[in-house]
């Protein structure tokens, strides 16, 4: 039985879509919060949606050359 609160969902293979409305949110807060006005509202929104989800694709293959790439050369394990 799933309790709200206290057992996880089990969406860990679909963790990548959640990016989407999450960076949405994020902006939707953040420039009601930090515009003067209203004009221009949807497209800045946008725009920072668009920001954070490139943000987070390019920190994800920024991390994966590091780890698969240059940190075996860096730190060589040795058996």
């Amino acid at each position: 039985m799933w309790r709200p609160f206290l057992d996880p969902l089990n969406f860990h293979s679909y963790w990548w879509a959640f990016l989407v409305p999450l960076a949405l949110f994020i902006s939707i807060a953040y420039r009601a919060v930090r515009m003067p006005d209203l004009k221009g509202y949807v497209r800045s929104v946008v725009v920072m949606t668009v920001q954070i989800i490139l943000a987070m694709i390019g920190l994800g293959a920024a991390a994966f050359v590091f780890v698969v790439y240059l940190l075996p050369v860096l730190a060589p394990m040795r058996p």
